[in-house]
């Protein structure tokens, strides 16, 4: 299965069983999972959010987060660095993102050494996704 950059708003309409879910659904078939070392969290955060407004149940969260925990054992990470950083704070400067998006764009970067293109960043988030699409990957809307 080809690799594929998984931007968190990616990751949790599928845990959640939101709308987008069947077409995550779908890419999850085709790409494994590749993510920035925050993911956990951001993805974690949604949930919760979910569960505190009342969107999602207390059963829905328990298995949304048995759906995040199985597909974390497949699942490659990128870890902080200082040049990833550095990177998200260019990419600051050329974006309006916010700095987990900047972040996650940069992680994305690393992980194509630096040559994004051909690459495929699968994102649910429409300006982070036109940032990835203008750095030369493949963007795929989740």
């Amino acid at each position: 299965m080809k690799p594929a950059f998984w931007d968190s708003s990616a990751l949790v309409p599928f845990c959640a069983r939101q709308k987008a879910s069947p077409n995550t659904h779908r890419l999850l078939g085709q790409y494994s999972v590749v993510v920035w070392w925050t993911t956990p969290v951001e993805v974690r955060s949604a949930l919760e959010t979910l569960l505190r407004t009342g969107d999602l149940s207390a059963a829905e969260h328990a298995g949304a987060e048995r759906r995040l925990d199985r597909l974390r054992k497949g699942w490659s990470e990128l870890a902080p660095t200082e040049a990833l950083r550095d990177e998200a704070e260019m990419l600051l400067a050329r974006f309006p993102l916010s700095a987990a998006d900047a972040l996650q764009l940069a992680a994305a970067m690393q992980w194509t050494g630096g040559h994004p293109r051909g690459q495929v960043f699968i994102c649910g988030d429409a300006r982070l996704l036109e940032a990835a699409r203008r750095l030369g990957f493949q963007a795929v809307e989740a």
